[in-house]
């Protein structure tokens, strides 16, 4: 069965009586009635601002017992008029081909409407219909306040317990890098020898790598006593960083090892080195500088592979490049072109280096000229401090990063031969010994 009635109504008052009034005699929740009067009159605001009216159509059609019915609503704006947008309601409406806002409302089970429903809306049931939202509001509010504190102390502590997951996690990784940094380093360490112990000769070294996250790199050097007694370095730069560079530089230097203590010419160790490693690597690329120094007569022949020149820094403080040509492993006809001869006088001071020490700023030349003012002012300090001297007055200033190699080598003077040993002459017989006194004498 289906009833429909149409009304006018000029005041938003008169309007909110009615609506108010048709949602109590259809039995709508409470809650849906006061959405309901709530919109109609704020579809119709701008309408009754304008003065003029608004047309209110209702449809009830109800279905047989068991089956909810339905009550349509619809506002709409008189002939002159037009209603306003109306996207944002408490209760959302649909638009109709001509403009009106229409409200589809079940209805609860039941025959008809409700029996204790007044025929008229007067004050006293007014003031009952909306005592009776306002407290429903006021409920609902209050709910909606106690889920909002709920649901901000439940976020609250997820957020809590979030971030002490963040923070656990933050430190598990910390500590994982700080294990793995550790680990490499020790790999690094066992990598690089610590100065030998020769007579004659101070030594030292200082790395340091491009980055704390791959504290190894291509930097390497390696430097022992051949059989004749004179000391063999090898220092090499390997393309790359990480773990691969380093493998790359330390089959270098192994390869060099064995060449020169098989007793290989040192102006062919470096060919031979690449005709060694290239067969196993194709990808090799690394500078190579061998030096080899007798600390009996300070003599030092350098060979040289495309790697940055040692620096002599003289006992009298005149310094010089030591320059050699020749091509790294790797490069089109690796080798040495020549061996350098010279000699280290008793002061003097030797830095071998990668070019990580001095393009630091991206300025080769530049750092060939800061690093002979940074070698000859740390030239007389303690041995052991002169690389990290030199490395900290060359890094003060860093736009080209790169893993760091210093090593310094200082002649000593030559202790003076011991004096031979005086042999007592033997004592005739029947003489005493000069300053004895026979017994009882």
């Amino acid at each position: 069965m289906t009833t429909k009635e149409s009304r006018r109504f000029t005041t938003a008052a008169d309007l909110l009586s009615a609506v108010r009034l048709l949602a109590r005699a259809h039995r709508l929740p409470v809650d849906l009635r006061a959405r309901l009067v709530v919109s109609v009159t704020a579809v119709a605001e701008a309408e009754f601002a304008a003065g003029r009216p608004i047309g209110l159509d209702t449809t009830v059609r109800r279905e047989p017992r068991g089956r909810p019915g339905v009550l349509t609503v619809a506002c709409h704006a008189l002939p002159g008029g037009t209603l306003p947008p109306f996207a944002e309601l408490p209760l959302s409406a649909e638009v109709s081909a001509d403009g009106s806002a229409v409200w589809q409302l079940p209805l609860p089970d039941g025959d008809g409407p409700a029996a204790d429903a007044p025929a008229d809306c007067d004050a006293a049931a007014e003031g009952a219909a909306r005592e009776e939202e306002l407290r429903y509001a006021m409920a609902r509010a209050e709910a909606l306040a106690v889920d909002h504190r709920r649901l901000k102390d439940e976020l609250a502590e997820t957020n809590s317990g979030v971030l002490a997951l963040y923070v656990q996690l933050e430190e598990r990784d910390e500590r994982l890098r700080r294990a793995h940094g550790k680990t490499l380093r020790e790999l690094e360490d066992a990598l690089r020898p610590p100065p030998i112990d020769v007579d004659g000769l101070e030594l030292a070294v200082h790395y340091a790598p491009a980055g704390t996250d791959a504290p190894t790199g291509g930097d390497l050097y390696d430097w022992f006593r051949l059989p004749d007694g004179s000391v063999h370095i090898t220092v090499v730069d390997a393309l790359g960083h990480g773990v691969t560079s380093t493998r790359s530089a330390l089959n270098v230097t192994h390869a060099v090892r064995t060449l020169a203590l098989e007793g290989h010419r040192l102006d062919s160790i470096i060919a031979r080195t690449d005709e060694i490693l290239l067969p196993f690597d194709r990808e090799l690329m690394a500078t190579v500088q061998l030096a080899r120094l007798s600390p009996a007569t300070g003599e030092l022949l350098l060979a040289n592979g495309s790697h940055p020149p040692a620096l002599l820094i003289g006992a009298d403080g005149g310094h010089r490049y030591l320059e050699v040509k020749g091509r790294g492993i790797g490069f089109p006809m690796a080798g040495s072109d020549a061996v350098l001869r010279t000699a280290l006088a008793p002061g003097d001071l030797l830095v071998l280096y990668t070019d990580g020490l001095t393009e630091s700023r991206k300025d080769p030349l530049e750092g060939e000229a800061r690093l002979i003012r940074a070698a000859t002012r740390h030239a007389r300090i303690p041995i052991g401090d002169v690389p990290s001297a030199i490395a900290g007055d060359m890094h003060t200033v860093i736009l080209h990063p790169d893993d760091t190699l210093a090593l310094a080598v200082r002649a000593l003077p030559q202790p003076a031969p011991a004096a031979p040993p005086v042999r007592a002459r033997p004592v005739p017989p029947g003489r005493r010994a000069p300053g004895r006194q026979g017994v009882g004498g």
